[in-house]
C-alpha cells in the first residue's frame, strides 16, 4: 500500500480526521465516502457498519431522506407493502400499518440512522468526484451550506471506494410548455407541494398521470378543488390491492411460476374486472404488459388508491396533452381551451449524477443512470458504486447495498492485511 494510503490509514483509523490547511480542507476516509443520505445511502452505510468497515455519507441538505421530509405532499404513503420496503437488517415496527405513512417512514429512516449509529455530514454539497489514477484513490470535492443557501468551506474528500447514492429522484423535471412563462396563476412542482388545502375552490390543472399526479388529484378533490388530469401518454392503471393481496406481492408471487407475459395477461383479466376499460375514461393502456413495461423501460404502473372512482364520478377531468398556455387558459391538442387557477407540475425527477461525476464508464450522460441494466449497474471500475438506480424501488436498492458491502469487505480485507505493522498499531 502506497504512502497515501498508510496515511489515511493512520490519520483516520476508525474515524475521518480533518486537516485545517490551504482550501479546500483535506479530509482522508479509510473506508467508502457515501453520496446521499437517502434510504440507499443508509442501507450501504448500515451492511458496512454490520461488517466492520467505516463509511462516510455526504448530505447536501440537513437531514436523512430529504425527498420524504423536503420534498413530499402530506398524504403520501407507500405505495407498496411495507415487508417490500424495508431496509437491510431492520424491519418495520410489527405496529405500522401495511401502507406506512409518510412520517411514519421518516421516522423508521431516522430510527435506522440511530440503530446503525449513520451520522452524515450534513450541508455538503458535492461539486465534483474524480478518480485519481495515480494513487488509486477518488477525490470527492464538496461546498458546506452554511444559513440562506450561502456556501462555506470547501472540503475535498479523498477515499479508496466511492459509492454514488443520489438516486433516481435528485432534480426536478420541469417540462417545457409553450407559453408557461405567460400563465399568470401559480404554477408549483409536486416537490413543492404540501395539501390540496391551499387550493380549495380552484380549478387546478395537474400535468403528469404517474402515481404521484394521480394522488394529488384526489387529494385536491377532498380539499373541495376542481382538478383535471393531463394524459398525454398511454397508463396502465392497477387496483392497489387484488384478490385480498396486493397487486404488488401477487405479481412477484406470481412470477415465481409463470412467464412476465402471461403475469401481465392476468392482471390485465383482474384489472378490467375490477376498475373496467380505463380507455373510456381517458387512460388508455399501453400495448405492452403492466410488468414487461416496467423490466424493459422502468415505467412504473399507476397503483390506484381511489382516483378512478373520482374520474367516474366527473370529479376529476381527464384531458389530452397540452397545446400551449396563456395568461389563465390551457390550449390542449385537441383543440379545446379551458381556464385555470394554478398548475401543479406532476412531471417526476432526475438524476443529476452526470453534473458531478467525472466518470463516463459507468453512467450513462443521457440519463444519469448506469449503462449496466438491473442486476448489473451496481459496480464500476476503480471502487465505484451505484445504489437506488434500479428503478425497482427500495427492494432494488437493499439487494444493491447488501452486494455493494460484500464487494468492498473483500478489498477491505486485502488491503488491510497488506498494511505495515506500524500502520496497523498506530493510534490516533
Amino acid at each position: 500500500m502506497d504512502y497515501l494510503k498508510e496515511r489515511a490509514w493512520k490519520e483516520s483509523n476508525d474515524h475521518h480526521h480533518v486537516h485545517t490547511g490551504p482550501s479546500p480542507r483535506c479530509v482522508f476516509v479509510p473506508g467508502p465516502v457515501i453520496v446521499g443520505a437517502g434510504p440507499s445511502g443508509l442501507a450501504v452505510a448500515a451492511c458496512l457498519k454490520q461488517r466492520g468497515i467505516p463509511s462516510i455519507i455526504i448530505e447536501r441538505t440537513n437531514c436523512v431522506a430529504s425527498l420524504w421530509q423536503l420534498k413530499s405532499y402530506d398524504r403520501l404513503r407507500l405505495h407498496l407493502p411495507k415487508q417490500f420496503c424495508e431496509l437491510p437488517l431492520m424491519p418495520f415496527p410489527q405496529t405500522y400499518p401495511t401502507y406506512p405513512t409518510k412520517q411514519q417512514f421518516v421516522t423508521y429512516l431516522e430510527d435506522y440512522a440511530t440503530k446503525f449509529d449513520i451520522n452524515p455530514l450534513f450541508n455538503e454539497c458535492v461539486e465534483s468526484a474524480e478518480f485519481d489514477s495515480s494513487i488509486g484513490f477518488w477525490r470527492v470535492k464538496s461546498v458546506g451550506i452554511v444559513k440562506n443557501g450561502e456556501e462555506g468551506s470547501d472540503h475535498e474528500f479523498v477515499c479508496r471506494w466511492l459509492v454514488v447514492a443520489t438516486g433516481e429522484n435528485a432534480e426536478e423535471v420541469v417540462p417545457e410548455i409553450r407559453g408557461i412563462k405567460e400563465f399568470k396563476g401559480q404554477i408549483v412542482h409536486t416537490s413543492c407541494y404540501k395539501s390540496g388545502d391551499a387550493f380549495k375552490g380552484q380549478k387546478v390543472l395537474v400535468v403528469g398521470c404517474g402515481n404521484s399526479g394521480m394522488e394529488v388529484c384526489l387529494d385536491l378533490c377532498n380539499h373541495y378543488a376542481s382538478p383535471s388530469l393531463v394524459v398525454r401518454d398511454a397508463v396502465h392503471v392497477l387496483p392497489r390491492e387484488m384478490l385480498g393481496s396486493s397487486t404488488f406481492g401477487l405479481s412477484m408471487w406470481l412470477l415465481k411460476w409463470f412467464p412476465v407475459r402471461v403475469v401481465d395477461t392476468f392482471l390485465l383479466i383482474v384489472c378490467r374486472v375490477l376498475l373496467g376499460d380505463t380507455s373510456k375514461l381517458g387512460l388508455v393502456r399501453p400495448r405492452i404488459g403492466p410488468l414487461e413495461l416496467k423490466s424493459s423501460a422502468g415505467k412504473t404502473p399507476v397503483l390506484d388508491t381511489g382516483t378512478l372512482d373520482r374520474i367516474k364520478k366527473g370529479d376529476i377531468k381527464v384531458v389530452p396533452g397540452i397545446q400551449r398556455l396563456t395568461r389563465q387558459t390551457a390550449e390542449f391538442v385537441n383543440g379545446k381551451k379551458e381556464d385555470f387557477d394554478a398548475i401543479i407540475l406532476a412531471t417526476g425527477y432526475k438524476s443529476n449524477v452526470p453534473s458531478w461525476l467525472k466518470e463516463k464508464e459507468m453512467f450513462s450522460e443521457k440519463d444519469g443512470f448506469p449503462r449496466q441494466p438491473f442486476p448489473n449497474g451496481w459496480k464500476g471500475e476503480g471502487g465505484l458504486y451505484a445504489v437506488g438506480f434500479t428503478k425497482r424501488g427500495l427492494l432494488g436498492a437493499s439487494m444493491d447495498a447488501r452486494r455493494i458491502a460484500e464487494d468492498i469487505e473483500g478489498c477491505w480485507k486485502a488491503e488491510v492485511k497488506n498494511l505495515t505493522p506500524l500502520s496497523r498499531s498506530y493510534s490516533p
